[in-house]
């Protein structure tokens, strides 16, 4: 096919279930792509000399070739190219947010729409799992090293996935019930069906790898302990589970929650009744994943205050769509000041209007409040959800060093800690971030401990 045949087809849309269909439960939105939807997508790849959508995928996966092996009909060989970088694919494919990422740096989408580079690659798993073909490499010999991995969520998961197929004997401990961290507690099934999350740590036992949950390293016994049990190194991958404050008065009242202690409580089976007018501060995923769930719920009068525009919101263009047609309003430029109560239970949130300025240090405008605009909205509860941070429990005892935003300092190379035999990746150094730069973290640390325990670093 030539090229100008290529530019002339359109963006292939998958299958969705209908809003009717799925405001009332939590199954999987998205199908996927069939057989000819993904050969007519996979077409629409240009095969760039320079491909910009690999430097934009974090894991820097050869996306170009496997879109070309799904062309020529070798969906095994496109899945084996995928996982030469990644030890996920399943959950990338699904909850990263492309347009920022590989998508945002396809050739295409400078004149049109990007190559749907996530669900091709979706649809490579899926037709492997389908199919019931193996899907990762046989296990390795034990060398009779063994580290210790703190967190179950992509960071840590990987790292696993990459020194038990070393060898080396891994022990994921994790402090929830459930396996998997944010991918777990903090996307709803209808982003990320439970399934795909089981399946990766049934590869993970199968390899040998050990879990213990419900175990909080820095509380139940410290990283020290872990050293002194016998295990040559120690990855920390606990994430950023720790919300943010709005701090506003009357956020201590009864009725104010947090975005994700919201989700976290709802994903582990927690009855949790926000009433029928609930309000979600802030304009990410956490936000829109709150505000779609209290619907699933039985909220019935939910929306977003955010203080910049639709422009601006940081969410996933996927996720903005899916909730705008679910019927959540968002209350754009408006940022709240207070939440007034009464005896101990919040009432309605005070709020002023705001206007865009100068840009900040992200690049976007910074929102400036429009003095006298105040005005007020009843809520049965508020939910907060602009960001989360670290617990510095998880150190606790150990003299490392840390950066002022709380986050471990580390060698960017390697991801080494001031402590040698610590390393740590994920939301633990970058902040909260994306399940494929969690994975790419993963992955580095895992070359750099078994370097380690070798004696070469």
């Amino acid at each position: 096919m030539k090229a100008k045949e290529r530019m002339a087809i359109p963006r292939q849309k998958p299958k969705e279930l209908s809003v009717e269909e799925r405001i009332t439960n939590f199954n999987e939105i998205v199908s996927g792509f069939d057989d000819q939807t993904a050969k007519l997508e996979a077409e629409r790849c240009l095969q760039c000399k320079k491909p910009g959508c690999v430097q934009g995928c974090p894991l820097h996966n050869d996306i170009p070739a496997f879109i070309r092996l799904l062309r020529e009909d070798k969906i095994e060989d496109a899945y084996w190219t995928i996982r030469k970088t990644s030890s996920m694919p399943a959950v990338c494919s699904r909850v990263c947010p492309q347009e920022f990422q590989c998508e945002g740096s396809c050739i295409r989408g400078k004149k049109g729409e990007p190559v749907a580079i996530g669900l091709l690659e979706r649809y490579v798993v899926d037709w492997m799992v389908d199919r019931n073909k193996n899907l990762m490499e046989p296990c390795a010999l034990p060398t009779g090293q063994k580290v210790a991995i703190v967190g179950s969520g992509p960071a840590g998961m990987t790292v696993a996935y990459n020194l038990a197929h070393k060898g080396i004997k891994c022990t994921i401990y994790d402090n929830l019930p459930v396996l998997g961290g944010m991918l777990s507690v903090g996307i709803p099934p209808f982003r990320l069906p439970r399934y795909i999350i089981k399946a990766e740590f049934d590869a993970l036992k199968s390899c040998g790898v050990d879990i213990i949950d419900e175990v909080t390293i820095g509380k139940d016994k410290t990283l020290q302990d872990l050293k002194d049990e016998g295990y040559g190194a120690v990855f920390v991958g606990v994430g950023a589970h720790e919300s943010r404050k709005l701090g506003i008065p009357g956020e201590d009242l009864e009725g104010v929650l947090h975005g994700v202690d919201y989700l976290r409580d709802v994903n582990l089976g927690k009855d949790v009744d926000l009433g029928q007018r609930v309000v979600v501060v802030g304009g990410g995923n956490v936000a829109i994943d709150v505000a779609r769930t209290a619907l699933r719920l039985g909220s019935k009068d939910v929306f977003i205050l955010y203080r910049r525009t639709r422009k601006e919101m940081p969410a996933s263009e996927a996720e903005i769509h899916h909730m705008e047609e679910e019927g959540v309003r968002v209350e754009f430029l408006a940022a709240p000041v207070a939440i007034h109560g009464e005896k101990g239970r919040l009432r309605k949130i005070e709020c002023v209007r705001m206007e865009l300025g100068e840009p900040d240090e992200s690049g976007r405008r910074r929102p400036v409040p429009i003095d006298g605009s105040n005005f007020f909205i009843e809520a049965d509860a508020v939910v907060a959800a602009i960001s989360q941070r670290v617990d510095p429990t998880v150190a606790k005892g150990v003299d490392i060093k840390r950066t002022p935003w709380g986050t471990f300092d580390v060698n960017p190379e390697t991801l080494q800690t001031s402590v040698p035999w610590i390393f740590a990746g994920g939301d633990d150094v970058l902040g909260p971030q994306t399940v494929a730069k969690a994975a790419f973290h993963g992955r580095v640390a895992s070359e750099s401990i078994a370097k380690f325990l070798n004696g070469e670093l």
